[in-house]
């Protein structure tokens, strides 16, 4: 094999992984990664204390209330199945 066909080889192998690797990225970015992490570690670190958007406040209790209910939720199933 030439060494010309060996370099063409080598940049069409490296132009697939290189897309491969942009297009399996998640839907949420590296740094919203490690805010949830940062988040899940010290939960007083994500706390907001700003000023709300009108209805906003309402919004974000509802949706608290959602997410701690569905904890609670799988929390149960958990303990009622054993595991």
């Amino acid at each position: 094999m030439s060494m010309r066909t060996l370099c063409r080889c080598g940049a069409a192998l490296f132009l697939a992984m290189l897309a491969a690797g942009c297009s399996s990225t998640s839907s949420g970015s590296h740094r919203d990664t490690l805010l949830g992490n940062q988040c899940k570690w010290n939960p007083r670190s994500c706390d907001y204390s700003g000023p709300y958007d009108p209805g906003e406040r309402a919004y974000a209790e509802k949706e608290a209330a959602r997410l701690n209910e569905a904890e609670t939720d799988r929390l149960r199933h958990i303990n009622l199945s054993g595991k």
